[in-house]
């Protein structure tokens, strides 16, 4: 057992100096009395333990102001050792969010299916790290690494189309995710990249990227989202949105030859469910466990220094009523 806070116990004087106190006023303080003939009725009566009695209090509510202070200074064990296996993993997801994303071939939009199969996704590996990073014609980091699942979560639920400006910079997007994790030493360190359609936008092409990945050991999955032919685009007319059928353009050469070049591997997405096997497939290929040698686990022991001293004040409390009641 140790002490969070051990300079608390010098309150510990607190109460040996009240007994002092205590111990002085009864044996040299000024004390009432009177003068009787004889104590033979006193003697009669048998009341020596009312002498003892009438300590009891004094002594509870010692015993409670110790126990408090015991308690304030935090008691803990850390007798018993536990070893954990936890994923060495950083995971960034690079999702693209040009307006195309909109697309209905998915139900209710490409973008609202990427993001929530990503949730449920992230909600499954609650031991690695995990980022987001979203691009158009260009890119920026939604959210950077982090074991925080509820911020994670919530910031994949803020996604929209209108971010940023519109276009598909995969290079950029790509580019982003490596800078987030270039210096991480995890086990293992993956992009999982998501989009729709033809780099056409961004500074750094896609191959470049790719090789600032496979330079840094970074292993990038691809995604192409889109069904086979043509797909219903929300297009903004004079009458309002209207649904029209475009063809689906997805440079899949492209994402295979950054999969390929980062140990990565290309998927295609048709709809909600296919994309959802994509997650549990790539789910299912990154597991790399690593055991974190034996650590301490703490055991509070405050409670019960408190529910002591707390025992202690209600027997006071009682043992003061009953004293005033005897005769």
């Amino acid at each position: 057992m140790f002490f969070e806070y051990p300079k608390l116990l010098w309150l510990l004087a607190v109460p040996v100096l009240l007994v002092l106190h205590y111990l002085y006023r009864e044996f040299f303080g000024r004390n009432p009395h009177v003068r009787v003939s004889t104590i033979t009725p006193w003697k009669a009566g048998g009341r020596d333990y009312m002498m003892l009695v009438r300590h009891l209090p004094f002594v509870l509510r010692l015993v409670a102001l110790s126990m408090i202070i015991v308690a304030l200074a935090r008691p803990r064990s850390s007798q018993e050792m536990e070893k954990v296996d936890t994923e060495g993993i950083d995971i960034v997801l690079t999702m693209d969010v040009s307006t195309s994303m909109l697309a209905r071939d998915f139900n209710p939009d490409r973008l609202e299916a990427s993001k929530n199969i990503a949730i449920e996704f992230i909600a499954q590996r609650p031991s690695d790290r995990m980022g987001i990073v979203v691009f158009a014609g260009e890119s920026f980091t939604q959210c950077p690494l982090t074991t925080d699942r509820a911020s994670l979560i919530n910031l994949m639920k803020e996604i929209q189309t209108d971010l940023i400006e519109d276009g598909t910079a995969i290079g950029n997007g790509l580019a982003t995710a490596v800078s987030r994790m270039k210096d991480s030493d995890a086990k293992s360190r993956v992009v999982i990249l998501l989009t729709d359609g033809v780099n056409n936008r961004g500074e750094i092409t896609p191959q470049t990227a790719a090789e600032i990945a496979k330079t840094y050991g970074i292993r990038v999955y691809t995604i192409g989202v889109g069904a086979n032919g043509m797909a219903p685009y929300p297009v903004m007319t004079p009458w309002g949105m209207e649904l029209r059928n475009m063809q689906v353009e997805i440079d899949e050469a492209l994402l295979k030859d950054i999969a390929e070049q980062t140990g990565g591997r290309y998927f295609r997405a048709t709809d909600n469910a296919k994309l959802m096997e994509i997650y549990e497939e790539i789910n299912k290929m990154e597991k790399v466990r690593t055991t974190i040698d034996s650590f301490p686990v703490y055991k509070e022991l405050f409670p019960k220094y408190a529910l002591i001293a707390l025992v202690a004040l209600l027997l006071e409390v009682l043992l003061c009523a009953l004293i005033r009641k005897l005769p």
